[in-house]
């Protein structure tokens, strides 16, 4: 008999009942995931997220008794392995920014198909940051024409932080949506080794995820990418 897959446990948090119900049939329908519970509120997620953690939170962020937003940092702040995605119909600056603020790892509009949210989770667990690509392609013209800040030389900017260039190399990597897995495989490295590097690059930027890596990354000039 050949061994049995992993299969990882997903919450569900939209209000809307019958998008509620399409989510957890694409978990459900997918032979490496497990739909935990669901919730059609901030109150009733944070219940749920009471108890055992999840591996992938998967979230709307309008909320009738709050923001997505609060459930992210919920579980960011209890440390917990749970990585969070959001799921929405808000793809504008604030939006976007603000989840990946929050602790947000991928961000995906509803418009996405069953087989690609169901292909984003496995990747986002993977150790990757899917993103719709409207999405994604906003997020690198905004970072290809904002200014640097005035008040803080060129130099400083790219200097500040003190990588290796393996280290470079890796961020690099991470910024591109890459999973530790391919930078591996890229770099001809251990997954082990990879996550060290990641450990010491997040130490360097004083982060403690993914998106806020890409963000300073991009920000700081870090890491330039064609728009």
């Amino acid at each position: 008999m050949g061994q049995q897959q992993a299969r990882y446990s997903v919450v569900v948090v939209e209000d809307d009942e019958p998008t509620r119900a399409r989510l957890a049939r694409v978990v459900d329908s997918h032979p490496q995931l497990q739909m935990m519970a669901s919730a059609g509120s901030c109150e009733d997620a944070r219940a749920v997220l009471a108890g055992a953690p999840p591996d992938v939170l998967l979230t709307d962020l309008d909320l009738p008794d709050g923001s997505g937003l609060e459930l992210i940092r919920l579980v960011r702040a209890r440390g917990a392995r749970t990585q969070s995605m959001v799921i929405t119909v808000f793809g504008d600056e604030q939006h976007v920014v603000a989840a990946i603020e929050a602790g947000a790892l991928g961000y995906l509009l509803k418009d996405a198909t069953a087989e690609s949210i169901g292909r984003s989770i496995l990747e986002l667990i993977g150790g990757g940051s899917p993103m719709s690509p409207p999405v994604a392609r906003y997020l690198l013209q905004r970072f290809a024409t904002s200014p640097r800040p005035e008040h803080v030389p060129a130099a400083e900017t790219s200097g500040a932080v003190d990588l290796s260039p393996r280290e470079r190399e890796v961020l690099s990597y991470i910024v591109k949506g890459f999973s530790y897995a391919e930078i591996a495989r890229l770099l001809e490295l251990s997954t082990h080794t990879v996550a060290t590097h990641v450990r010491r690059i997040y130490g360097k930027l004083e982060v403690h995820s993914r998106g806020e890596a890409v963000y300073e990354a991009l920000a700081t000039g870090l890491v330039k990418m064609d728009p």
